[in-house]
């Protein structure tokens, strides 16, 4: 069980007996919420419908987190310790993330009006390469801005990485682990913002992947699922159209089409669930934010 503020008992007995002699029915669904974020990130894919999941799990801890912040005790000890760096540096932080979901949300947007209109136009294509190329070539330069969008803020993430004055010298057992519960709710949801900005960058793919999903195109039978194995679907739609460009001849048949037509349908759905989660994320962001200023503001 995680360290917290409502259970002071836990840590130091010299208490008074005013307070409370077991933890808040909080603190273990806290501890629930935060294991399970661990345990799939460190076991799933980079699949959006993974990353989905652990968005959902991300709501569920934030709530979790808001609960707490309603709570007196945290009120108090937060409070207590309104003027010292940490507590600004936990305010930067929940700024930082918001910044990273809307480069989320806006690099999603993009994707998903270029998936769209390259996909109208296999819907109306007639015959040959050339009839979809300036599609394609649209859809690969969009991509292309987009990557190095996420590949900017990944790098802005890592600088984020154990950066705090906190120190635990002289700190009662209450401060310590209110810290802890926030700096642990920080830490994950930067780990899978990353999983999320990495999954949109495609940036696992390398030549081989394009290899994979040539084998694809030429193999009706083969489903995508096993070919391209834990490939992002941001990953097997420009796997698709780097093949098909790549293709020896000018004449494209309907396999192709098709196999692209799939990836760009799969793509789509999976930029809704991803844009739900993603705001779920920011208004939990922007809730906690606000509670941490009206503590601190009293």
């Amino acid at each position: 069980m995680a360290a917290s503020p409502l259970n002071p008992k836990a840590q130091y007995h010299a208490r008074s007996i005013s307070l409370p002699s077991r933890p808040h029915p909080l603190v273990p669904e806290f501890d629930k919420h935060l294991s399970r974020l661990r345990t799939s990130q460190s076991a799933s894919s980079s699949s959006s419908s993974s990353i989905s999941h652990r968005l959902s799990g991300l709501k569920d801890l934030h709530d979790c987190v808001d609960d707490l912040l309603l709570l007196p005790l945290t009120q108090q000890t937060l409070a207590q310790h309104r003027h010292e760096k940490w507590v600004n540096e936990l305010l930067d932080g929940s700024l930082k993330l918001l910044d990273v979901c809307g480069t989320a949300k806006d690099a999603l947007l993009q994707t998903s009006k270029h998936a769209n209109e390259l996909q109208s136009s296999l819907r109306r294509r007639r015959g040959g390469e050339n009839g979809i190329s300036t599609e394609v070539g649209e859809y690969l330069t969009s991509r292309k801005k987009v990557k190095k969008a996420m590949h900017k803020a990944l790098r802005n993430l890592k600088g984020m990485d154990n950066k705090s004055s906190f120190s635990p010298l002289n700190k009662d057992p209450e401060t310590l682990s209110m810290v802890t519960m926030l700096r642990e709710v920080e830490a994950v949801t930067l780990t899978v913002l990353e999983s999320l900005l990495s999954s949109i960058a495609a940036a696992r793919s390398k030549p081989s992947s394009w290899f994979v999903v040539s084998k694809l195109i030429h193999h009706k039978r083969v489903a995508c699922e096993e070919a391209a194995g834990d490939l992002s679907e941001f990953e097997k739609v420009d796997c698709s159209l780097f093949t098909l460009i790549g293709h020896k001849t000018k004449s494209v048949n309907q396999i192709h089409i098709d196999t692209i037509q799939n990836a760009l349908g799969k793509l789509e759905s999976s930029i809704e669930d991803l844009e739900e989660g993603i705001e779920f994320l920011s208004r939990h962001l922007i809730k906690t934010r606000v509670s941490l200023l009206n503590i601190l503001s009293h």
